[in-house]
């Protein structure tokens, strides 16, 4: 996404400065080349000559040593990031201020502009700074952050810059189209437990990474997302309304309760199929031999396909071995519009990977895709859903 993408980074006096430099590593790594400006305050935290290291790069900093460098530089970039953006620098620009090689190119630059502001917790809850930040938000200006947590003061507070993954996604989405604009999205990720007791359940090895990736990419590319989640040790997208639940009956519930609003539902999750038919409401002893009576488990995705103004519905098939004819079945006899098929007995398809090799199946036709990264598999997979929808289902 970010290949041969030009990105200016500005760099402001902050003490989060030093943090510039994995965010330049991490830019690079995906693609992008990166040009920085700093202003001269950030050369008190952080040195030129390691922005340039990292950045591979000459650094800008005085507008009169290149003449006319802050019309080139914004010129030639495609997004600009100014991380950390302190108050002084939201200041100057929301009330166009041009005093240095920065705040001038901030001003002549016409694209998307993403900040990361970074202060003390007072100066980001004065009411002087929020009115700048509030006016350019207006403006489309994009935010990131801050965080709450320990600040440089040693005081706990707003204030933190974003963690750099989180401005990472926020660079991924300015490059992103935004096809999803308008749809509320509806996705199930994670497995489920069913309690035999208080301390013991039965589960499946679902990580929730499927899931997790499908509703990042639906709010990079624009739309609304809830995400309904099992217990997972992943950390929710940012912008993302999480519903956190535990057994089949409470996915089956927080479904039941968001499914009609949605226009697109996800069902990624690994549901148990069976669940005790009692739970015992203290520890049993340790016995030699232990039987369980299992029931099973509501169909969630039967009964949203039976919903008369039922939204554009995706099912996952997990199987071991190339079993596409129960996938197939499954499509039909759920009433649903589309399936993921996964060979979970496959080397890095399934679970607790970052990798997954599917076939998509829908009314028309099955696309069997390479093994790819589950960001990659989410992109094609709303690909075509976006390309069915548009074209009626």
């Amino acid at each position: 996404m970010l290949k041969d993408r030009s990105i200016l980074l500005g760099i402001t006096g902050s003490v989060a400065a030093y943090k510039a430099i994995e965010l330049i590593k991490g830019l690079r790594q995906e693609g992008a080349s990166i040009k920085v400006i700093m202003t001269e305050a950030s050369k008190r935290f952080i040195t030129p000559l390691s922005i340039e290291l990292a950045s591979g790069n000459s650094v800008y900093n005085d507008m009169f040593d290149s003449p006319l460098s802050h019309v080139s530089l914004s010129a030639d970039a495609d997004l600009f990031v100014v991380a950390p953006a302190t108050a002084n620098i939201i200041g100057k620009y929301a009330n166009g201020i041009a005093d240095d090689l920065l705040s001038t190119a901030l001003l002549a630059f016409k694209g998307t502009i993403i900040m990361a502001p970074a202060m003390n917790w007072r100066m980001y809850e004065n009411p002087v700074f929020q009115k700048n930040l509030q006016y350019l938000v207006s403006l489309g200006i994009k935010t990131v952050g801050p965080e709450r947590g320990s600040l440089a003061c040693g005081e706990e507070g707003i204030g933190r810059m974003a963690d750099i993954e989180k401005i990472m996604e926020a660079v991924r989405t300015a490059f992103s189209k935004q096809d999803l604009a308008g749809e509320n999205i509806l996705v199930t990720a994670g497995p489920t437990r069913e309690y035999i007791d208080p301390i013991r359940y039965i589960s499946n090895r679902s990580s929730g990474k499927m899931g997790y990736a499908i509703a990042k990419i639906a709010k990079r590319r624009g739309a609304d997302v809830t995400l309904i989640s099992g217990p997972v040790s992943i950390k929710p997208p940012e912008g993302i309304e999480v519903i956190n639940i535990e057994t089949a009956g409470e996915m089956h519930a927080a479904v039941m309760d968001n499914v009609s609003m949605s226009s697109i539902f996800i069902m990624a999750a690994a549901v148990a199929d069976f669940m005790p038919s009692e739970t015992k409401g203290s520890k049993i002893d340790k016995k030699e031999r232990l039987s369980l009576n299992l029931v099973k488990t509501v169909d969630i995705l039967e009964e949203a396909g039976r919903f008369k103004n039922k939204p554009f519905i995706v099912g996952f098939a997990a199987e071991t071995g190339q079993r596409l004819d129960r996938a197939r079945r499954k499509l039909v006899d759920k009433d649903i519009d589309m399936i993921v098929f996964n060979d979970v007995s496959k080397a890095g398809s399934g679970f607790d990977v970052d990798t997954n090799e599917v076939v998509i199946i829908d009314r028309k036709v099955d696309r069997r895709l390479p093994l790819m990264y589950k960001d990659d598999v989410a992109m094609v997979l709303f690909d075509r859903i976006k390309e069915l929808k548009d074209n009626g289902r």
